[in-house]
């Protein structure tokens, strides 16, 4: 193999793909990237075994062929080389020469036949999603994801698909996020799919405000095509809890209040919360929610927030990351908040959006 390439360019797609390679990988061949030249493409493989991420990048082939290569080190020589052209040669011994203006490397690499492949989804079921669309629901569910390894199924997000409709869930057991959006075109087939928590990430890094992203799917992973980025992932195996048994009718009686008010007096009345001590109290009464919060050894806080709410004073205790998590992500300027009682959770609704926080002991 032997490829001319732009220096700025063949570092943008080794940012793309080198994300998720890890130099403790449990098999030395997982800490190293894929490099391969065919048509006047180099395509750049990784992955960890559970993901898997792939890009293409146009560049001028003297030579076809392919070579993995210590990812890490290929990324930091690459950073370092002067602007310009990088010539790679791969020599018989699996060693690649890395030619910049006025300098060369040699590096050690590996065979691509030991590299895992990359999975192929041909002749797949294809929903094609508009990209902001996308970020905006992975924006407004990833928080409530649970990290508890015993729940693994709670450890990723619920991708739902049906009819014209997308919808994703996420839930901790404390709280739960679900919003919905319309397809590009609608999905001949219903899905039902967990993708883990770090895929989303990784997803979510690839997203741009505008162009449409595909989701094709087989029977155990999953593939996102984002401008030509391709990001495969293994699903999580298992079921799901029913979350729609767990969300209350709607009341129409709701406390009324400015987003960004809410928001700064929660942060506030977070800033006395300890590991042992983390609810915060809240009252509400006719125009005003009273918030306030007392830690024993640490200190007190109140503070008041109009509202327009009318209904019977209340006064529940609740996670303040819960809300935060939540409020510093909405662009609405004011939002309605469902009170159910002292010992019932809160709801947000808004348009294609629902989320839902259960109260603490204070």
């Amino acid at each position: 193999m032997k490829i001319k390439v732009n220096k700025e360019e063949l570092l943008r797609v080794i940012g793309v793909v080198g994300n998720i390679v890890s130099t403790r990988a449990t098999l030395p061949i997982l800490s190293n990237m894929m490099l391969e030249a065919k048509d006047d493409i180099l395509k750049l493989n990784t992955t960890d075994l559970d993901i898997g991420i792939s890009c293409e990048l146009p560049v001028y082939i003297y030579e076809q062929g392919a070579i993995t290569v210590p990812a890490k080190k290929f990324s930091d020589i690459i950073r370092e080389l002067p602007l310009g052209e990088v010539v790679l040669y791969v020599r018989k011994n699996n060693q690649v020469e890395i030619e910049g203006t006025n300098c060369r490397f040699k590096l050690n690499g590996l065979p691509k036949e030991e590299f895992p492949k990359f999975p192929e989804f041909k002749d797949k079921d294809v929903v094609l999603i508009k990209q902001n669309n996308l970020k905006e629901m992975i924006r407004l569910t990833n928080f409530a994801v649970s990290f508890e390894e015993s729940r693994y199924v709670l450890n990723g997000i619920l991708l739902e698909v049906s009819g014209d409709m997308v919808r994703m869930v996420a839930t901790d057991g404390r709280r739960l996020a679900k919003m919905e959006k319309k397809l590009v075109q609608s999905s001949h087939k219903e899905l039902s799919i967990i993708i883990p928590i770090k895929a989303i990430s990784e997803i979510n890094r690839n997203l741009k405000d505008t162009g449409e992203c595909s989701i094709i799917y087989g029977t155990n992973q999953v593939l996102f095509n984002i401008d030509g980025v391709l990001i495969a992932t293994r699903i999580i195996e298992g079921e799901f809890p029913n979350y729609k048994q767990v969300i209350p009718k709607e009341i129409f009686t709701k406390a009324k209040v400015k987003t960004q008010d809410l928001l700064a007096a929660i942060r506030r009345a977070n800033l006395l919360s300890t590991p042992d001590f983390q609810a915060i109290k809240f009252e509400l009464f006719k125009d005003k929610m009273v918030i306030s919060k007392s830690t024993p050894d640490v200190g007190e806080s109140r503070e008041e927030v109009d509202i327009e709410y009318g209904q019977q004073e209340l006064m529940v205790g609740f996670n303040p990351q819960f809300f935060i998590d939540v409020l510093k992500n909405l662009s609405d300027e004011k939002i309605d908040l469902e009170f159910l009682g002292p010992d019932k959770p809160c709801v947000l609704r808004l348009r294609d959006y629902l989320y839902l926080a259960l109260p603490m002991r204070l």
